[in-house]
């Protein structure tokens, strides 16, 4: 019985650590994006990315504003921007339910939010966060620039 479970979890453990891939941008727009030049006027930029270790092999769906941003796997990002001024809702699908985040973008800097896994109950739950400038950039610079607009599922 005791076997069984550690079989079990540890199969568990393995799937959610596997590998998973989505669509890439072409390296030239990836090495444009990793520039991090200032958004268009009255704009605000905004990388999503996630470089967690667990839960390779999910994909998730990322929305801004109730609108597909698209679908991640690890070691990946995205750039898109954002009305300046204004409040904005990060969301990304979880095991129950969507987890949002909400940031006040100033028109004219980029923000920088991290998408990552935590186990859960059934399967990997994921979670996001705003974290500074010189963090998001340090991690963004690592990553591949993924295709934008290909959720699984419409927005929760």
């Amino acid at each position: 019985m005791n076997k069984t479970l550690t079989a079990a979890a540890l199969s568990a453990v393995l799937a959610l650590s596997g590998c998973a891939s989505v669509a890439l941008a072409p390296q030239e727009a990836s090495a444009a994006a990793k520039t991090f030049n200032l958004p268009a006027e009255g704009m605000a930029g905004l990388y999503v990315y996630r470089d967690s270790f667990v839960g390779q092999a999910l994909k998730k769906d990322i929305w801004v504003d109730g609108k597909c941003l698209g679908e991640s796997s690890n070691k990946v990002f995205f750039r898109t921007e954002v009305a300046g001024g204004q409040s904005h809702e990060i969301a990304t699908e979880s095991e129950f339910s969507p987890n949002k985040l909400t940031i006040a973008a100033e028109a004219g800097k980029n923000y920088f939010v991290r998408q990552y896994i935590k186990m859960g109950a059934f399967v990997g739950g994921a979670h996001v966060e705003l974290v500074d400038e010189a963090q998001g950039k340090a991690a963004v610079s690592k990553l591949n620039l993924a295709t934008q607009g290909n959720c699984s599922k419409p927005a929760q």
